[in-house]
């Protein structure tokens, strides 16, 4: 070893490291707290993919039952559908109110003719993707959501709202995907632009939220006004209730447009669609046997049994001295402690324990304290046993050996120095 030391400056001890687990275990329960926000929240949302979203005759959470009710108190009459084409062929000859719940199982083929409804129609759409806006040709996109709805009044933003439905409703949970305008086009925004109405031809109605519609949130602030002001009056409703991804039609496809006042049949030759009907998915009817709830408390479980995994592995503290159940000899412990080290290639903590042991000897010899610094004590080391000051503190508090011959070394010179200060007698045991 060619390192030396200044005997005038204390050499400060190595600095201890911080227990890993420290870190860790705040760092796991962060991501366990993130990982189940984000679950209860997936699991707390409504999927409009789900069968039964936005149903009128689904009682559940999700279902629109209640607002069908409504509405058929009101007088609105209620014509539910399942399928896209029938759908339109029934808006007709005369004006209706189309509602769309779950516009992205609308096949897309299918889209553009959800505007060639009658004159004097509306169209509601819950929720739609950007690719039915642009589809449609609606000077609409969709800009910033939120993480949750907020009920809010509608000219929340500043701007007044124009659409009498929303006025009359008052505050209501609208708020969560908002929409704004492309172009400078005419269009009403209500709620921060979560409800928007493109007036024309065929008035078209988006609302980012679904929770006004459900049947567990439409008692709540003014949600059945505002639905059954969009879907009532004096026009009869259809309501596409779509039980998954509509295929897409066979051949090329219909046009819906009235002419003399009856309903045109069906049309081949309109679409163009040369993508074939894909086979449906199957499910997996495990997957459909729980509930959502159980499949959520399922993954936190499995995430805590992990993290108990990971806590009894290893252990995450400090070793803990505990009484040898029986007595064994010294020099067998010496001996195991050091085969470990050297399977470890422990050097470094090896000769720790070499100079923490000479300098338990030398402290009391010299009648030093154990605090005493690193220099003072080499200095009264190497002046006791006539040594160079500067070997001296490079054996007690020198760097760490990089072979395993310079550890050898330090070893035999830490006994030759502690047995010539402990006994000046014996000389040079070699």
């Amino acid at each position: 070893m060619t390192t030396t030391l200044d005997p005038t400056h204390p050499v400060a001890p190595p600095r201890p490291r911080r227990p890993r687990h420290r870190l860790l275990i705040p760092l796991g329960l962060a991501v366990l707290l993130i990982v189940a926000t984000l679950v209860f929240h997936a699991v707390d949302q409504p999927d409009p993919t789900d069968q039964g979203f936005l149903s009128p005759v689904t009682t559940g959470d999700d279902g629109g039952s209640r607002l069908a009710e409504a509405l058929r108190e009101q007088g609105v009459t209620v014509r539910r559908e399942t399928d896209t084409s029938q759908a339109l062929l029934a808006a007709g000859p005369g004006p209706a109110t189309l509602f769309v719940p779950a516009p992205e199982l609308v096949h897309p083929a299918t889209v553009a003719a959800l505007a060639d409804l009658p004159t004097g129609s509306r169209l509601v759409l819950v929720d739609p993707p950007r690719r039915m806006l642009e589809q449609l040709d609606l000077p609409l996109r969709p800009t910033d959501g939120r993480w949750a709805t907020r009920a809010t009044s509608p000219d929340a933003d500043g701007h007044p709202c124009r659409l009498a439905e929303a006025a009359r409703a008052g505050t209501a949970a609208a708020d969560r995907q908002r929409y704004a305008a492309r172009s400078a086009a005419p269009v009403d925004r209500c709620y921060s632009g979560g409800l928007v109405r493109v007036p024309g031809r065929t008035e078209v109605v988006v609302i980012g939220a679904s929770d006004p519609f459900r049947n567990n949130r439409i008692d709540e602030w003014g949600n059945q006004a505002l639905t059954t002001g969009l879907l009532g009056g004096p026009r009869p409703l259809v309501w596409l209730d779509l039980p998954g991804p509509a295929p897409a039609p066979s051949g090329s496809g219909w046009s819906p447009s009235p002419t003399a006042g009856d309903p045109a049949p069906p049309r081949r030759g309109d679409f163009n669609d040369d993508r074939a009907d894909r086979p449906p998915a199957r499910q997996n009817p495990l997957w459909d046997a729980f509930p959502a709830w159980f499949w959520a408390l399922l993954l936190q479980l499995s995430l805590a049994g992990l993290l108990v995994v990971l806590w009894r592995a290893r252990r995450l503290g400090p070793p803990v001295p505990e009484p040898l159940p029986v007595t064994v000899h010294s020099a067998e412990t010496v001996l195991g402690r050091a085969r470990l080290y050297r399977r470890a290639g422990a050097r470094g903590p090896a000769a720790e324990t070499l100079r923490a042991a000479a300098l338990d000897r030398l402290l009391p010899r010299l009648n030093l304290p154990p605090d005493t610094p690193p220099a003072e004590v080499a200095a009264r080391v190497a002046a006791y046993a006539g040594a160079d000051p500067e070997r001296v503190a490079e054996l007690l508090h020198g760097a760490e050996p990089t072979t395993d011959q310079e550890l050898l070394d330090l070893a035999r010179d830490l006994d030759t120095l502690t047995r010539t200060v402990a006994h000046p007698t014996e000389g040079d045991p070699r």
